[in-house]
């Protein structure tokens, strides 16, 4: 029943504190961790348990399962930033004789393959890995469910494929890639592929009676890049600083953006599926993150960007506390009771006026946009009045700037000049800008009415 939190305010940390006790309570788990990490580090951690006087911390391990597939994500995108595979390498290029060698690795990564959610039987979460020894022992006989890339679909064997992916690549085992590359240089010495003390163990819960089974805790032998591992809420939050930062000893910044980037979208809700990652959105902000479940364990972990804060729920319970939900409203709890103070107002460090020159009021057609320059050089185009298309733009070298986000990602922008250098207007994948509405002498599409604008009786 532990609670630090010496960042955050009293009120805060009572609040926090509260939801987990109530989540225990209603959710009847044998005991449940907690914590929030803000600008990088721990502000809070918490424990609820039915055990008196004896309550885990965030240095106990919990089973993680899916949360596990992340890790995996980023050993694949590891290969990709070498040089090594390509996404939109066919899975046979690397791993042949798997029956499904069609697929790439972009869409196992983002579960639009169309493989199957499941291995065939028995239920290869509470069954001995050595009873599914090869990759065909886990597609089975029917490893499609859907034609390939045209929907997401979750799939545990097409993660499982991935570490296989990992390991014909490496030429070592997914547990020996996973620790050298990614928990040895990012300091998360608490997370391993078997439970090491002092750790949970794992329960169900009779649904109509408050009495428990002990859960087998199973290695998932060739399954495990889909689920397997252990963890601690102290190392998930550093994951979890990873993930929004980036590592230059494991993943750029640019590369774990890239995981976080919708790449799939998700039939229920407002949410999507990155490269490894999970995306929703809810109370005016995206979260990233994994949500994870074996036997005994629930599992979840979610990330804000924008105000740099996360939050882990780890239960042993195989269901009943929702971890997932728990671990987003711990972290709105942060957000609303002790928003992100932003950092100071600063001018750009150099005048270029030619950049200068092009910010202020464009037209596409008659709909009005302002451009402002923002730093290196970009570019921000926004709808005057909320109506129509914005973006953040690049620049790059061609003196041109590329889209960053939704229907202009990837996009060129370019500035369009008349004979005499003078700027006649912007180009942005073939739409026109102008200064003033379908302005008079521009290079508008179709022309402008020589006529001009007029009245009813004109």
């Amino acid at each position: 029943m532990t609670s630090t939190g010496e960042d955050l305010l009293p009120s805060t940390q009572r609040a926090l504190l509260h939801r987990i006790a109530v989540a225990q309570r209603d959710g009847r788990a044998p005991s449940l961790v907690a914590a929030v990490g803000r600008q990088g580090r721990t502000a809070w951690s918490g424990a609820r348990t039915c055990v008196e006087g004896h309550a885990p911390d965030a240095d106990t391990q919990y089973r993680i399962g899916s949360i596990t597939k992340t890790f995996t994500a980023v050993l694949v995108l590891r290969l990709r930033d070498e040089g090594l595979i390509d996404l939109d390498d066919p899975l046979e290029k690397h791993l042949p004789g798997t029956g499904v060698g069609g697929v790439t690795v972009f869409q196992l990564l983002c579960h639009s393959a169309g493989l199957g959610a499941e291995a065939p039987a028995p239920w290869w979460e509470r069954t001995p890995g050595d009873l599914r020894p090869e990759l065909a022992d886990v597609l089975g006989d029917r490893p499609m469910t859907h034609p390939t890339g045209h929907r997401h679909h979750y799939s545990n064997p097409g993660y499982t494929l991935l570490g296989s992916l990992v390991e014909a690549v490496r030429g070592v085992a997914w547990e020996e890639a996973l620790r050298r590359e990614i928990l040895e240089p990012l300091g998360m010495l608490r997370t391993t592929s078997d439970p090491v003390a002092p750790h949970a163990g794992g329960w169900a819960v009779h649904p109509w009676a408050d009495v428990m089974l002990s859960e087998p805790a199973e290695d998932l032998g060739i399954m495990a890049p889909a689920g397997q591992l252990w963890s601690t809420a102290e190392d998930l939050l550093r994951f979890a600083a990873f993930l929004t930062e980036g590592d230059e000893r494991v993943l750029s910044a640019s590369s774990v953006r890239e995981m976080r980037t919708p790449a799939a979208s998700v039939e229920t809700g407002a949410s999507g599926y990155g490269l490894g990652l999970q995306i929703v959105g809810g109370e005016g902000r995206v979260l990233f993150g994994h949500t994870g479940s074996l036997p005994g364990f629930v599992a979840g972990l979610w990330v804000c960007e924008e105000e740099d804060v996360a939050a882990v729920v780890l239960a042993n319970a195989t269901s009943g506390l929702p971890a997932a939900t728990v671990a987003a409203e711990l972290l709105n709890i942060v957000v609303e009771a002790e928003p992100r103070i932003p950092e100071p107002w600063r001018p750009l460090p150099e005048v270029d006026d030619e950049l200068l020159a092009l910010t202020g009021v464009w037209h596409w057609g008659t709909n009005p946009f302002t451009l402002r320059l923002t730093g290196d050089r970009g570019l921000q185009l926004t709808p005057l009045g909320g109506k129509g298309r914005g973006a953040a733009f690049t620049y790059r070298p061609d003196g041109t700037w590329i889209g960053q986000n939704d229907y202009y990602a990837g996009e060129t922008l370019r500035v369009v000049r008349k004979d005499d250098g003078s700027v006649d207007h912007l180009d942005l994948g073939s739409f026109v800008f102008t200064r003033e509405p379908y302005e008079a002498g521009a290079a508008v599409p179709g022309g402008v009415d020589a006529e001009g604008w007029r009245g009813l009786g004109g």
